[in-house]
């Protein structure tokens, strides 16, 4: 649980300041929003207290043919793991199934990756630019200054020889890449603390506790004093303290000036300011979460496979050498890229995209009914014998171009599908390759957990309890 004093630090620069800006009563009003008891998140709580759920829901999908009908406190639920239910929910009839982020506004506010249809399409044409492929190259720089800033902390944990948690260490790496390559900004806040914040939030099983509280029959706010309140309201002093920080380096074209531009022009009156932070939300916290999930699950894989570690490190040395890798270098790193699409196979972060029907419908011989929560989940999909051989195998020649085109369409959802795809799932790939060519060249991680790894579904695909144990030794 997140204390008082961590929540304090997390604010670091700047937050104070911040904190004035959404006074007790705005946090009490978003922290009712998650905790509200017809919150999916509420209730699939419920599901998750299980030692493995995936699994149960696993076995439960193979005997009813991919479509799993579930009745919770009166709200129906329809677990999907059909590559056919995926085409037809995120593509053939998207606009009948809409976003549900109900338990996650005091995360994301009103952020792109929470709406739909026109005003989404506004609110993302601005910042499509950023993430084009020819913008990476120029990104390249400030994500090695990240990647470098964390191979100093791995330097001197290797010296100390004590266990670290690998997520926490890999989440701050991922929001230093976020700062500095998108808002061109050094981390204002303590990345440690803030990962705290982050983990105590996104277990589910904290969200009961955040509900508002019935006393003698009348509903009472919860205190700002208590832990997982205070986490919302810490949280709410990011973004603008990332926005108030100096810039770096002053760069002219940045995700953060795009925002700015968008804010700023009177032709697009559904950005202001408020938007701007709440589109910096989306990518401080699921842009984080990715990246780092993802970094700490492919350690794990490497612990257990240190044959594809060496194949990383020679694939590096044989790039670039000794020299700064350029972008046609991590480019050319197609194993390496291959072991984090594998990874991402094994430990999607994102487990299930939860959708809401607003159209009566059939899936499966179900009828669906407006209101009705559908739940596409990717990890089934990736773990299924109808569309991988050996689908429990760690094996990154799935992902060579000839494997590629093998694939049954929509079995590899890392990030979505659709119109609505997840704008930076590129960049995540290219974040993760970059780190690991690099890292695995100074550095050889030991975990020191159980094994297999036990994993949490929460929001996202985590490790139990939030903590992956490491030992840092430089490499030979």
């Amino acid at each position: 649980m997140v204390n008082s004093a961590t929540l304090e630090s997390a604010q670091g620069a700047g937050g104070a300041e911040a904190h004035g800006s959404h006074g007790s009563s705005d946090v009490h009003a978003k922290v009712q929003v998650l905790g509200e008891q017809q919150s999916i998140w509420f209730k699939l709580s419920m599901l998750m207290r299980a030692d493995d759920p995936i699994e149960t829901i696993k076995r439960f999908s193979d005997k009813l043919g991919g479509c799993i009908p579930v009745t919770l406190k009166d709200e129906r639920i329809f677990f999907l793991s059909d590559v056919e239910h995926f085409k037809h929910v995120l593509v053939t009839k998207a606009d009948d199934y809409g976003k549900y982020f109900d338990g996650l506004t005091p995360i994301f506010g009103k952020a792109m990756i929470t709406m739909d249809g026109r005003l989404w399409q506004k609110i993302r044409m601005p910042q499509q630019v950023a993430f084009q492929p020819k913008m990476y190259g120029e990104y390249l720089p400030y994500l090695l200054s990240s990647v470098q800033d964390k191979a100093r902390d791995l330097e001197r944990y290797a010296e100390t020889g004590e266990t670290i948690n690998l997520l926490a260490e890999t989440w701050g790496l991922a929001a230093s890449m976020v700062c500095k390559a998108l808002f061109d900004r050094d981390v204002p806040f303590n990345p440690a603390a803030v990962f705290q914040a982050v983990k105590a939030y996104t277990d589910v099983g904290n969200h009961r506790h955040l509900r508002v509280r019935k006393v003698k029959g009348e509903l009472q706010e919860i205190s700002l004093d208590e832990a997982l309140a205070g986490v919302v309201a810490s949280w709410l002093t990011i973004p603008p303290a990332v926005l108030g920080a100096v810039p770096a380096n002053h760069r002219e074209r940045t995700l953060l000036t795009l925002l700015k531009d968008a804010a700023a022009d009177p032709n697009r009156p559904e950005f202001d300011d408020q938007q701007v932070l709440d589109e910096m939300k989306q990518y401080l916290w699921a842009g984080t979460e990715t990246t780092a999930l993802t970094l700490t699950w492919c350690f794990y894989l490497l612990h257990l496979h240190p044959e594809v570690a060496e194949r990383i490190r020679k694939e590096g040395e044989d790039a670039y050498g000794d020299r700064v890798p350029a972008w046609e270098d991590i480019h050319a790193l197609s194993y390496t890229r291959a072991v984090i699409q594998e990874t991402m196979r094994l430990y999607p972060p994102v487990w299930s995209i939860i959708r809401v029907a607003t159209k009566e419908d059939e899936i499966s011989g179900h009828k669906i009914m407006p209101g009705d929560k559908i739940v596409l989940c990717p990890y089934l999909v990736h773990h299924s014998e109808r569309y991988w051989d050996e689908p429990e195998k760690f094996d990154p020649s799935r992902f060579t171009p000839e494997n590629i085109k093998k694939r049954a369409t929509y079995s590899y959802l890392p990030f979505s599908a659709g119109k609505r795809a997840c704008i930076g799932g590129a960049l995540s790939i290219v974040e993760n390759t970059l780190a690991l060519t690099q890292l695995l060249r100074l550095f050889r991680l030991e975990y020191l957990g159980e094994i297999p790894a036990r994993k949490s579904a929460t929001v996202t695909l985590t490790p139990h309890g939030g903590s992956m144990p490491f030992r840092v030794h430089k490499a030979n």
